[in-house]
C-alpha cells in the first residue's frame, strides 16, 4: 500500500500492524458521517436524483402487479453486480440455469457453471434480504445471514461464509502480497469497532439527506471490507435493501450496479480517493448521478415491459378465447425462458393443455423454440430479453 498517499487523510487513519519485516500498514476509516461542506452543484445533482427516484416510485405504486418488474430487475442486478467481480454469466445463462437447462446458451465461449451459480446465489441473497428485513432490522446480523447465502457452494465458500473475518485481507492485483496491495482495510480488532460504529449509523438520525447517507454507507462498508470474500456484492446489495427499508421507494426496483459496472474504473478510483484524500464531494456526486441515471433507465425498461404486456394482451385476448394465454404471457415478463412443464406449473393445467398454450404463443410470435433443446424443449420470449438487456 502506498502509505504516503493515505497519510494525513481526513477520511481515516493509518495503523501499523506487527513489527519488522512482517509488519504492515492498514487504513481505518473514521466513523460516519463526514463533515461535508455545502456545495450548490452537489445539491443540484441531489435534487435531480430525488426527482428521478420519485418518478420511479410513482410508477411502482401504480403497478397492479409489481412482481412483473421486480423479478426480472433483481436478476439483472445479480448478473451485473457479479460481473463487476469478474463473473462472465449473462442474464440468459441465469434464466437457463433456473429452468434446469444450465447448458442452454453455453456455446461460444462456454460460461463456467460456477459463475452462473454465483449469480444465482446473489438472486437468492437479495430476495432473502428483502423478505427478512420485515422481521429483522438492517443490521450486521442480517448482512452475515445474506453473506452465507451469497457464497454457499461457490468461490469463497471456504472463506468463513456468514462470518466477519478474523484475519487480514487486502485489495490489489491478482496474487499480490499484502505489502503489494493497493488498499489494506482495518485489521480485525479495529474492524470490530468500525463495524459497531457502522451499524449505529445505519439507525441514527442524521442531518444529511437519505441518498447522501447511502453514498456514505456504501463507501464505509467497502472501506471496512468485513468479509474475506463477497464485500463488493454485499455492499451493493445493501443499497437495494436500504432504499426500500428507508421507504425511498416502495418496491425494490432501483439498482445501481449497472452504472458502477459501466464506469467501473471511476467507481473504484473515487472510493479510493475518499480514503486517500477525503474526496467526499466527488464520490457523492458520482453516487447521486448513479441514482438518477439508473432510476431513469429503470423507468424506460418498466414502460417498455408494460407496453409489451399491453400489446400481448391485445393480441391474445379474444371473445371466447382461452384465458390461459394472457396469463402465461404475463408470466413471461417475469421469466422469459420457459419449458412446457414450467408452463404446466404456472397455469395449473394438464401437460397437453400447457403444450397447446405454448404452441399458440409460438404461432403468434410471443415465444420462440430454442433450437437443439430436448426433454424438455425450452422456449424464449426474445422481446423481453431485448428490453432487459440479456448480455
Amino acid at each position: 500500500m502506498d502509505v504516503e498517499s493515505f497519510r494525513g487523510s481526513p477520511a481515516g487513519r493509518l495503523v501499523r500492524v506487527g513489527k519488522g519485516e512482517s509488519g504492515y500498514w492498514a487504513f481505518v476509516p473514521n466513523p460516519l458521517p463526514p463533515d461535508l461542506e455545502p456545495d450548490r452543484t452537489l445539491w443540484a445533482v441531489l435534487s435531480a436524483a430525488d426527482r428521478a427516484v420519485g418518478r420511479l416510485d410513482g410508477l411502482g405504486r401504480e403497478l397492479p402487479n409489481p412482481h412483473l418488474l421486480i423479478r426480472p430487475l433483481i436478476r439483472r442486478e445479480a448478473v451485473v453486480s457479479s460481473r463487476i467481480e469478474g463473473t462472465q454469466a449473462s442474464l440468459a445463462d441465469l434464466l437457463a440455469f433456473e429452468i434446469g437447462q444450465p447448458t442452454l446458451f453455453r456455446d461460444q465461449p462456454p460460461t463456467p457453471e460456477a459463475d452462473v451459480r454465483e449469480v444465482y446465489n446473489y438472486v437468492h441473497a437479495l430476495e432473502y434480504g428483502l423478505s427478512r428485513r420485515e422481521s429483522l432490522p438492517i443490521s450486521l446480523r442480517l448482512l452475515r445471514e445474506i453473506h452465507s447465502i451469497l457464497v454457499r457452494g461457490v468461490r469463497g465458500q471456504h472463506l468463513t461464509p456468514g462470518e466477519f473475518r478474523t484475519r487480514q485481507n487486502w485489495i490489489g492485483p491478482p496474487n499480490c502480497t499484502l505489502n503489494e496491495a493497493l488498499y489494506v482495510p482495518p485489521p480485525p480488532d479495529e474492524m470490530q469497532s468500525a463495524l459497531s460504529e457502522f451499524e449505529r449509523y445505519l439507525h441514527a438520525d442524521d442531518v444529511y439527506p437519505p441518498l447522501v447517507r447511502l453514498a456514505f454507507i456504501h463507501y464505509q462498508f467497502e472501506a471496512i471490507h468485513p468479509f474475506l470474500d463477497g464485500n463488493g456484492r454485499i455492499g451493493r446489495l445493501l443499497l437495494a435493501l436500504l432504499l426500500v427499508h428507508w421507504e425511498l421507494i416502495s418496491q425494490p426496483l432501483l439498482y445501481l450496479s449497472e452504472f458502477f459496472e459501466r464506469n467501473r474504473e471511476e467507481y473504484y478510483d473515487l472510493l479510493m480517493a475518499v480514503s486517500q484524500r477525503g474526496a467526499w464531494h466527488e464520490w457523492v456526486r458520482f453516487f447521486l448521478c448513479a441514482v438518477e441515471q439508473q432510476a431513469i433507465a429503470t423507468i424506460v425498461k418498466a414502460r417498455s415491459l408494460l407496453e409489451l404486456q399491453a400489446q400481448w394482451r391485445n393480441l391474445l385476448t379474444r371473445p371466447g378465447g382461452s384465458a390461459l394465454l394472457p396469463r402465461l404471457a404475463d408470466r413471461l415478463l417475469e421469466m422469459p425462458l420457459i419449458t412446457i412443464p414450467g408452463a404446466q406449473k404456472v397455469l395449473g393445467v394438464t401437460y397437453a393443455s400447457a403444450q397447446h398454450s405454448v404452441q399458440r404463443l409460438v404461432e403468434v410470435g410471443v415465444l420462440q423454440e430454442i433450437p437443439g433443446t430436448h426433454h424438455p424443449k425450452a422456449f424464449v420470449a426474445p422481446a423481453v430479453l431485448e428490453i432487459l438487456g440479456h448480455h
